[in-house]
């Protein structure tokens, strides 16, 4: 094939781009190579490029329109409409060998359509990183996979975080501690600046990033850090606080409930049979018949921060099919008011919310495993990244099983302030560039409570006046919604929209609309209004949101 050499291709590109004349940065130029070939050459270019310092690409190959999908973590499986042309770019940066002696980088992945829309979305990751997933700029909450940002002509990035395996060994060295909490975000997200802007002939007229859960703390991490990288921000069940408070209530919630946990055959207590499905359900009932209405209308989403529900009403005899033993009741009690020690709370309390009883709430405080090897998040995830991550120094032998709620907190402080975003509520860089900040989260969140979230767009209100924080940062609750989504729960959103026109158009999100994908609430759609407001039903066709209003 013959070479293309990089100076050309940016000519070449810059000339494309002068075709039609380049608009504000609030309407973005579209760049087009003129035909299948010229992409081809433009995308194989990037390999004679020379990179930013540290940075070596491994791979560039054009994608030809409707050849591919994307690929949903986990289960693998295609999802969304065909993607369109691209230049997928692969690379690493700043290879090197660990102080434990393994090899490590910053693996990365950019994608570049050739129906350019001027903006570059990056895709947070999360749980303990390690992987580079397809990077299509992941949406937010149910479809976010679907309905994704390269589908719309946004160039998208991902990357593995400095690690090159989802194992929390990686905490045994300094160096990927750091890179796993800003470094290696910072260079993913410069490296991918620099080759679109030679790919294109020109920078991104915008920059977003969005992410759940270890994802939505890396965007907040960019708000403070490294403000001057992007325009907007979407935060979902942003890990604020998991390296020092949610992984504390991740040790609470599984000790407790061993504690009133059935022995199985092999004598252990068996995590899973803490609190049966029938149980759940009967908790998710009491909380619907105490605060469902309190919206104006029954339909199985809670609109009310403040419900509460007393777990004494659960207990048998009398309280009816899935009632609750004494113990277990207490447990569930101390659960949802959250961990404490001596000296007093040591992470939130959690909201009563009917989307405990879905399977997303049981998959990380109690698993399914039926016998004394708990396959509960709580223990398979977050036991790892605190012995191996979040103390100092590692402690490999710690675990949320043995976790000691009096002595332990004080080892976890070293890393916090390395790590966790929960502190800075000044935001002086990101809200001086005119930056924008979405939150989202799910009352039912069994992993980083929706109090957290709830909490620090109150300390935003505090500091800069209510106005002053709702014109550069926003939090919308989702009723029903467990961690990133599922559960009984309107848990499909725009996030990606919402934060393009508030940028762009200056349109701040009042109210998000959202939509139910799974069965009950499927064919719903809700309005998500801008914390302190709650959705409340004013009359009209109960399944739209029209009939709601923000107050």
């Amino acid at each position: 094939m013959k070479t293309i050499h990089f100076a050309a291709l940016t000519a070449s590109l810059a000339a494309l781009s002068a075709c039609s004349p380049m608009r504000p940065a609030a309407s973005p130029t579209v760049a087009r190579p003129s035909t299948v070939a010229d992409a081809a050459a433009a995308c194989a270019a990037l390999l004679q490029h020379t990179a930013p310092a540290g940075v070596r690409i491994t791979s560039a190959v054009l994608v030809q329109a409707g050849t591919q999908r994307a690929r949903e973590p986990g289960s693998n499986r295609e999802v969304g409409d065909p993607l369109p042309q691209h230049c997928v770019v692969q690379g690493r940066i700043d290879e090197r060998t660990g102080a434990d002696g393994k090899p490590y980088h910053t693996g990365f992945e950019l994608r570049l359509p050739s129906a350019f829309n001027g903006r570059l979305v990056y895709q947070g990751g999360g749980g303990n990183d390690g992987i580079v997933f397809n990077a299509v700029g992941r949406n937010t909450g149910a479809l976010g996979w679907a309905q994704h940002g390269l589908g719309r002509g946004y160039a998208a990035v991902s990357t593995d975080a400095g690690h090159q395996s989802p194992a929390p060994t990686f905490g045994l060295d300094p160096q990927a501690r750091i890179e796993h909490a800003y470094r290696a975000h910072e260079r993913t997200a410069r490296t991918a600046k620099a080759l679109l802007a030679a790919y294109y002939g020109r920078a991104a007229d915008r920059s977003y990033f969005v992410g759940c859960s270890g994802g939505g703390r890396q965007g907040m991490m960019f708000t403070q850090r490294f403000p001057d990288l992007f325009d907007g921000v979407v935060a979902v069940a942003p890990a604020m606080r998991v390296s020092e408070g949610a992984t504390i209530a991740s040790a609470w919630t599984v000790q407790r409930f061993l504690a009133v946990a059935p022995a199985g055959a092999d004598g252990k207590p068996v995590l899973a049979r803490a609190l049966s499905d029938a149980q759940l359900a009967r908790v998710a009932h009491e909380v619907l018949d105490r605060c469902d209405a309190n919206d104006g209308l029954k339909d199985g989403l809670v609109n009310d921060t403040a419900c509460r529900i007393d777990t004494a009403a659960l207990q048998c005899p009398g309280a009816g099919e899935g009632c609750l033993a004494p113990a277990q009741a207490q447990a569930l009690a101390a659960v949802m008011a959250g961990p404490r020690n001596s000296r007093g709370a040591l992470y939130f309390g959690w909201p009563w919310d009917a989307g405990l009883a879905a399977p997303g709430w049981r998959a990380w405080t109690l698993g399914t495993a039926q016998d004394g090897a708990p396959n509960a998040r709580h223990v398979t995830l977050m036991a790892g990244a605190l012995g191996h991550e979040f103390v100092t120094p590692p402690d490999p032998s710690l675990s949320t099983l043995n976790f000691d709620f009096e002595r332990d907190p004080a080892r976890m402080q070293a890393f916090h302030r390395e790590y966790d975003t929960a502190d800075d509520v000044q935001l002086e860089g990101f809200r001086r560039r005119g930056g924008k900040l979405l939150f989202f989260h799910g009352m039912a969140d069994p992993i980083f409570s929706a109090f957290e979230t709830m909490d620090y767009q109150r300390r935003l209100s505090a500091a800069h006046g209510d106005a002053g924080a709702a014109s550069f940062a926003r939090t919308y609750l989702v009723p029903g919604m467990n961690h990133c989504g599922g559960g009984p729960a309107t848990d499909h959103f725009d996030g990606l929209a919402a934060i393009e026109r508030w940028v762009e158009k200056g349109e701040a999100p009042d109210r998000v609309i959202a939509q139910g994908t799974a069965a009950p609430m499927a064919g719903l759609s809700r309005p998500l209004c801008a914390y302190p407001r709650q959705a409340h039903y004013r009359g009209g066709d109960t399944s739209a949101a029209a009939s709601f209003e923000c107050r």
